[in-house]
């Protein structure tokens, strides 16, 4: 388990990862222990994301009772859960035929401390949404800004871990959010849940 040290540690190197600089790469372990570490950032970034789960539970469950929140909250972390995870599975099985398997572990572990980072940055916008929900089309506008930044990012980022060009880096990034997208449609649609991309 890494210490807050190291995970202090490893936002750096993804942050300059974001920033084009491939040393931020010296900053994460990629060791196996390493790669297997870096799935504890979903734990780094539980609180932020609880946020966001209990905004869209009140916002789907209207007045129900408390039990229909709680399986809201419930059925919104399964969901989100594999939308972090099983795109990397996908992954794992193409990386060979796509010539990207020398650079999965860089790829897994910083794309996997970078979500978290994105997490605690999407915080101040989903409190605003909790606290104010009258005020829909701020918090809409301030997400839609969030999520284009963190798409930017996120591109510097792949490119700089997988480190075959950016037509590659492209690439891998746009299967990976299409992978995303359609594990999220997936899950939703079979957890009952209906709700946005954000």
């Amino acid at each position: 388990m890494p210490s807050f040290a190291d995970i202090q540690q490893y936002f750096a190197g993804v942050w300059r990862m974001m920033m084009g600089r491939s040393e931020g790469l010296r900053l994460l372990d990629l060791s196996a222990d390493g790669f297997w570490n870096s799935f504890f950032a979903i734990l780094v970034a539980v609180p932020p994301m609880v946020v966001g789960w209990v905004t869209i539970s009140n916002e789907l469950a209207g007045a129900d009772v408390f039990s229909s929140r709680f399986s809201l909250f419930a059925r919104l972390l399964l969901t989100d859960l594999a939308t972090w995870v099983l795109p990397y599975v996908i992954l794992a099985l193409a990386a060979r035929p796509a010539g990207v398997a020398d650079r999965f572990v860089h790829y897994v572990v910083a794309s996997n401390w970078a979500s978290a980072l994105f997490s605690w940055v999407m915080l101040p916008v989903m409190l605003l949404q909790l606290l104010l929900p009258g005020a829909a089309d701020l918090t809409g506008f301030l997400t839609f800004l969030v999520f284009i930044g963190t798409m930017i990012l996120s591109w510097r980022l792949t490119n700089v871990a997988i480190g075959k060009g950016p037509a590659v880096a492209t690439a891998v990034f746009a299967a990976m959010f299409a992978a995303s997208l359609a594990v999220l449609f997936t899950a939703e649609g079979l957890l009952g849940l209906s709700r946005g991309v954000g």
